[in-house]
């Protein structure tokens, strides 16, 4: 009897323990994220907001230096549901991203197993549940725990500058490319041999600490496919900036695939209704491979934008997914066959369907090399003003905003490559930009963007060319370009050394970047802001918003501000 009470003791132990790991994991994320808000708050903006018809200069605080600053970026939006819905998206990534796991071939075959080693160690039906229960518990630990990790690793302004990093860019294309061809069968990824061992004799032992060591057991042996998976999503995540999305993803992830072991686990009988496991695992295993290769481009495409290498072109791009897109559809055909595949005798009415889609996604991409916008893709592909060929290119009415016609617009053949929308003439230096405003008496509509802004493409695909708000930016603005990740060094006369950290600001990018924290108290892309003759803000800045209607009633406040 007092065993019985020692040992419900040690579980109710276990399970605080656990419930407090993940806290602290939360928690410790959370604490990056307040810490950076009250930091931010104090940054001197000096802003100019309007009240009643008034403009009131909000008073200056004390500053917090700009190399503090960028060390603890803040990705501000002006309104927080925006980070709690990005949260959202990464964890339905995440979420996504483990089903998909749990259905490969190194997975989903340990369903039998698992469920055969809680059958054999129950006692009861009571007892079964609560064990079954700790067991899909230890797995989202375990990666909860390592999504910590991770932001402890690399630290709130690593994950912040990893979207604009050109080496870690780098990096993830060759990481995810690596994945891609694992994924094909070229060979495994596997983390070492000794260690699953280990995990699995410790797995023998009686309790709570055995089924704790089981989930850790899977989850080792099922690296050489969930790896491949997490890097996918994970690399997606944190290059969000979001200081929560390693430990958010591995949530998700988590979930996906302890729920399934956590149920079949609990109803055993059920089991007997899953397909067999069998080439058709492997099927996804391929799919999943076409998938990380293609999505891999997309970050050689940031370092080619940022850097101005200029042969990364869209059509470039286009023709690679074309082209993986055309062999991944022979595969589901059964005409081409890789490593671990079986022979395809007859199509299933699924791997029917699924090429089908494919190959209708395979007609969608083909228009795309003549220039079709592809709506859809865009925000992943390289700009349209990339590419060569583009027989829709046919210029609408534009009001000259130089109002010179001899006026030769600075950094204009440096960022001929930037996103245009057509009919609105941008601006790329602030003062050149000022200056037009000034003639044309109209307010400054300025955009910071980037080179690898996801979001920054999506607002320039689906919103700017809405008629309303194209007639707006096209008449009653001067629009303004300033790209903050841009790679391009400063001229020597132009490299000054900053007021606020004494550093030396050397490239473009910096120079925007830095305007944008210290005058705007921002470093978030996209982010709009319309200012007055005299660089102030004359209403709230906006962030991304896929609501049209809120983005014109934006332009048209901002409009009668001035």
């Amino acid at each position: 009897m007092n065993r019985s009470k020692e040992g419900r003791l040690t579980k109710i132990e276990l399970v605080i323990l656990m419930l407090i790991v993940i806290g602290i994991s939360v928690a410790t994320a959370l604490s990056f994220t307040t810490k950076e808000k009250k930091e931010t708050k104090r940054v001197d903006t000096s802003a100019t907001v309007v009240k009643n018809g008034k403009q009131l200069k909000s008073q200056a605080t004390s500053p917090v230096s700009f190399e503090r600053m960028q060390k603890n970026r803040e990705v501000a939006v002006p309104d927080s549901r925006m980070d709690v819905k990005s949260l959202w998206t990464i964890f339905i990534k995440g979420f996504l991203g483990g089903f998909a796991a749990f259905l490969l071939p190194c997975v989903y075959p340990l369903l039998p197993l698992t469920v055969g080693f809680f059958s054999k160690k129950a006692a009861n039906r009571a007892k079964s549940i609560f064990q079954s229960l700790f067991y899909g518990f230890s797995i989202i630990l375990i990666y909860v725990v390592c999504g910590l990790l991770i932001t402890l690793l690399f630290g709130p302004a690593a994950l912040n500058d990893l979207a604009t990093s050109g080496i870690f860019n780098l990096f993830f294309f060759f990481l995810l490319l690596v994945f891609g061809i694992s994924f094909l069968g070229a060979f495994e990824i596997m983390l070492p041999s000794s260690f699953a061992n280990r995990l699995d004799k410790e797995s023998d032992k009686g309790g709570l600490l055995g089924i704790f060591f089981m989930a850790s057991t899977l989850v080792v042996i099922s690296f050489s496919c969930t790896g491949p998976t997490i890097g996918l999503v994970l690399v997606d995540a944190v290059t969000k900036g979001e200081r929560l999305a390693p430990i958010v993803v591995m949530l998700g992830f988590s979930m996906a695939i302890a729920i399934p072991f956590t149920l079949f686990a609990m109803f055993p009988s059920a089991l007997k209704r899953l397909p067999k496991s069998g080439s058709w695992l492997n099927s996804v295993k391929i799919f999943l491979a076409f998938l990380e290769i293609g999505f891999s481009l997309k970050y050689l495409s940031n370092v080619d934008l940022a850097y101005h290498w200029n042969w990364f072109d869209r059509e470039v791009m286009l023709s690679l997914w074309i082209a993986l897109t055309f062999l991944f559809g022979l595969y589901l055909l059964g005409k081409i066959k890789f490593s671990h595949d079986s022979e395809v005798s007859y199509l299933s009415i699924p791997r029917t369907f699924f090429a089908v889609f494919t190959f209708a996604f395979l007609i969608y991409l083909i228009p795309g090399l003549w220039g079709a916008p592809l709506k859809s893709v865009s925000a992943m592909l390289p700009p349209l003003s990339t590419q060569d060929f583009d027989l829709s290119s046919n210029p609408s009415h534009v009001v000259d905003q130089r109002n010179d016609q001899a006026a030769i617009k600075k950094y204009e053949a440096l960022f001929r490559r930037l996103p245009k929308v057509k009919g609105i003439e941008e601006w790329y230096d602030y003062k050149q930009a000022m200056d037009a405003a000034k003639k044309l008496n109209k307010p400054l509509f300025i955009d910071f963007t980037g080179w690898n802004c996801v979001n920054c493409r999506q607002m320039e695909q689906n919103v700017f060319p809405d008629p309303q708000v194209l007639k707006m930016l096209q008449n009653d603005f001067v629009v303004l370009q300033l790209v903050i990740d841009d790679k391009t060094e400063l001229p020597v006369e132009e490299q000054k050394i900053s007021a606020i950290t004494g550093k030396k600001i050397k490239t473009l990018g910096q120079k925007n970047l830095e305007m944008e924290i210290a005058d705007f108290n921002s470093n978030a892309q996209p982010y709009y802001v319309i200012a007055d003759l005299d660089g102030k803000a004359l209403i709230p800045p906006q962030g991304s918003t896929t609501d049209i209607k809120a983005f014109l009633k934006y332009l048209k406040t901002g409009k009668n501000a001035f």
